[in-house]
């Protein structure tokens, strides 16, 4: 069965892209996964894919090299509103820091705040209670 979404996820660890993926596909049966390691190469994609066709869930890595997922999340403001209306992102992170756990929860486009390592039980019961998969 197809899922209705599409997934993008933007992290710059190999170890943490192969685990989410392998998490992903095992248990909400996922097969629509894109990877980028930062947040450019996540705007590219964005502007690369703009007509996917089907909601997007978005998981965000905050430390990043190059452009991490702050400076993302501030490019992502600037996109055109047709390409953010199907978008739901999910910030990924194991931050500490009460800013910056301010600043991410305060920002619109930002759907929750997870912890890592990926919590992959309480995304799933998020995941299907806002969308139909």
């Amino acid at each position: 069965m197809e899922s209705k979404l599409s997934f993008l996820l933007i992290e710059d660890n190999l170890i943490d892209q192969l685990v989410i993926k392998q998490l992903l596909k095992k248990m909400l049966f996922i097969e629509e996964i894109y990877i980028t390691n930062d947040g450019h190469e996540g705007l590219q994609w964005l502007r690369d894919n703009k007509r996917i066709n089907k909601p997007l869930i978005i998981i965000l890595d905050i430390q990043m090299p190059l452009m991490n997922g702050f400076d993302f999340l501030d490019a992502f403001d600037q996109l055109d509103e047709i390409l953010k209306k199907e978008v739901q992102i999910y910030v990924l992170s194991s931050t500490l820091d009460p800013d910056e756990i301010t600043r991410i929860n305060q920002n619109k486009y930002v759907y929750k705040l997870l912890n890592k390592p990926f919590p992959i039980e309480e995304f799933k019961k998020i995941v299907y209670q806002e969308n139909t998969l």
